[in-house]
C-alpha cells in the first residue's frame, strides 16, 4: 500500500543562519506549548526564530526570544510577543540535551518550526558547536565551489 504524498506539512519559521554559524551535531524533533491565539498567529505564518536558542532551566526545556507576532482579533487576550516557550521532550533527551550543554562550547538552537503531517506545531532543534571564523570561511568556499561545480557539470555535462 504506498503512503500518500504528506499534504499537511508547512514550513513555519527556519533559522538559515544556524547551519553557517554553527556546526550541527545532532538534532531532534519536540512538541512545543503554545496558547490559542499563538497557534492562530502562527497559521498566518508569522513566526521567527532566527535570534532565539533553546535552554535548560529548573529540568524543563525552554525556548527563549522565539517570536510570535501577536493575533489581532485576540488583542484583548492575547499572548506576549517574546515569552518563554516550554518545549515537550522526553526525560532521557532531556538528560543528554543537559549534558551537552555543559561541554564547552555546545548549545541548543533551533532549526525549524513546522506544522508535521498530523497538523501539530513542532521545532526541530540541534545540538550544535559554534564554528569560529576560519570554520565560517571554509564552508563558503566549499558552497562556492560546490555551486560553480555544478554549473559546469550543466554547461559541459
Amino acid at each position: 500500500m504506498a503512503k500518500d504524498k504528506n499534504t499537511n506539512y508547512q514550513v513555519l519559521a527556519e533559522n538559515r543562519r544556524a547551519r553557517f554559524d554553527y556546526q550541527i551535531e545532532e538534532d531532534l524533533e519536540c512538541g512545543i506549548v503554545l496558547t490559542g491565539s499563538e497557534v492562530k498567529s502562527l497559521r498566518t505564518g508569522k513566526a521567527n526564530i532566527a535570534e532565539s536558542y533553546a535552554s535548560v532551566e529548573n529540568g524543563e526545556l525552554w525556548l527563549i526570544n522565539g517570536y510570535i507576532a501577536p493575533y489581532e482579533p485576540a488583542r484583548t487576550w492575547g499572548h506576549e510577543e517574546r515569552r518563554h516557550r516550554k518545549l515537550l521532550v522526553k526525560r532521557k533527551e532531556l538528560a543528554r540535551l543537559w549534558n551537552a550543554t555543559q561541554r564547552e562550547g555546545m548549545t541548543i538552537v533551533p532549526l525549524v518550526l513546522y506544522f508535521n503531517d498530523v497538523g501539530r506545531i513542532k521545532i526541530k532543534i540541534a545540538i550544535a558547536k559554534g564554528k569560529k571564523l576560519h570554520d565560517k570561511r571554509e564552508s563558503e568556499a566549499k558552497r562556492d565551489w560546490d555551486r560553480q561545480k555544478q554549473r559546469l557539470l550543466k554547461d559541459h555535462g
